[in-house]
């Protein structure tokens, strides 16, 4: 009797353990499904998203190209009427007056799509914005200033996208290491700003 109890225990526990199994069998069938699904379904969305973005990026940059394009129409209309005052030789102050208009508007154009102006004269020389072409020597101005520009630098939202060529004042030094470097190189300045080309020199030294 016992014996038949035992085997009956056995037996239900088995089923019972077989149905658990059974159980977490179709639990992690249906999870397994799910995350397939899933997955299936973002594949497909990054597929579209590899599909969008190149035409997203184009007209992004279409819409940025027309934009600045259109700012800048109404200097090529003022453009047009400073060339037709350009008849008249007696406008021509008019004509000064429509160039000048014509820049700044251009400029303002710029300026509401990030562009700016590198200041340059009466500031220190800073390698980072400013490209010396030339050293000169003024006494009554400070050493490494910038006396003259040579063409306007610019930045777009803070980096600089041409230098400005400027005109730097050196006065002389013993100490020669922190000099900027001129563009021209073998032009010799001397202390009243006056450059002495290699020709010169070598003229000089033959007539010695």
């Amino acid at each position: 009797m016992k014996s038949r109890d035992t085997k009956k225990a056995a037996k239900d526990a088995g089923e019972k353990e077989i149905k658990q199994l059974q159980q977490q069998i179709e639990t992690l069938s249906r999870e397994k499904q799910e995350l397939f699904d899933k997955l299936q379904r973002v594949a497909a969305d990054y597929a579209n998203y590899q599909k969008r973005a190149p035409k997203q990026i184009a007209d992004s940059v279409a819409y940025e190209k027309k934009a600045i394009i259109k700012s800048l129409l109404p200097s090529l209309d003022n453009f047009a009427h400073a060339l037709a005052s350009a008849d008249n030789a007696e406008a021509v102050d008019g004509v000064v007056k429509g160039v000048r208009m014509v820049f700044e508007h251009m400029l303002d154009a710029l300026k509401a799509h990030g562009l700016e102006q590198v200041e340059s004269v009466g500031q220190d020389f800073d390698p980072m914005v400013h490209e010396a072409i030339q050293l000169r020597a003024e006494a009554d101005k400070p050493d490494n200033v910038v006396l003259e520009e040579y063409q306007t630098g610019y930045m777009l939202n803070g980096r600089v996208v041409r230098p400005s060529k400027v005109i730097v004042n050196k006065l002389p030094t013993e100490d020669k290491g922190t000099e900027p470097e001129a563009a021209e190189a073998g032009e010799a300045i001397d202390t009243e700003g006056q450059k002495e080309s290699p020709a010169d020199t070598e003229k000089t030294d033959s007539e010695e």
